[in-house]
């Protein structure tokens, strides 16, 4: 085989493994980008443990077209880098929607989380969630506000009787 060939392979491998690893993948067109910006946008997704990479759609066509991710196909055109995220999935998708409210020049075509295709309006939706570490505090809170009510309510009913006890006792 021809060393352009083996390179291409390994690079198609490497697509496939990260694809299969990450919590999500956002597929960017990044015309438009100056030097500047783009250091800027590596730098903010390198903070949040993203790793941000260019790469040739048709690398990326064979790598995704041998998983269950054969939707993202008709996203594969023009200028492609792909933001690949370890850790939250949701980060990646804000980290660029931040970017793009800023320079207006980033586009989003789509996106992988958890294993599903989105498509670029569904990613903005996805932007505006609050943060994994909010929602379970949101839900920690949703099941601990009964609770406290229920202890209010049964510590005042006793509260009550003891009044009772101490009204009849004061009493005599």
């Amino acid at each position: 085989m021809r060393p352009a060939i083996i390179k291409k392979e390994k690079q198609v491998n490497e697509l496939k493994e990260k694809l299969t690893q990450i919590s999500s993948a956002i597929l960017t067109d990044f015309r438009g980008l100056t030097v500047k910006e783009m250091t800027d946008l590596r730098r903010q997704l390198k903070a949040a443990n993203i790793d941000y990479k260019i790469t040739k759609n048709n690398l990326m066509f064979r790598a995704v077209n041998e998983s269950d991710l054969k939707t993202l196909h008709q996203y594969l055109q023009g200028p492609t880098a792909i933001a690949f995220g370890l850790d939250d999935p949701t980060v990646p998708v804000k980290i660029l929607m931040n970017f793009i409210k800023e320079y207006k020049k980033l586009e989003i075509k789509a996106g992988i989380i958890q294993g599903r295709v989105f498509n670029a309006e569904e990613l903005t939706q996805i932007s505006k969630l609050p943060s994994k570490e909010i929602l379970l505090t949101q839900f920690i809170g949703g099941i601990q506000a009964p609770l406290a009510g229920l202890v209010n309510v049964l510590s005042g009913t006793i509260k009550g009787l003891l009044n009772v006890l101490k009204a009849i006792e004061e009493k005599k």
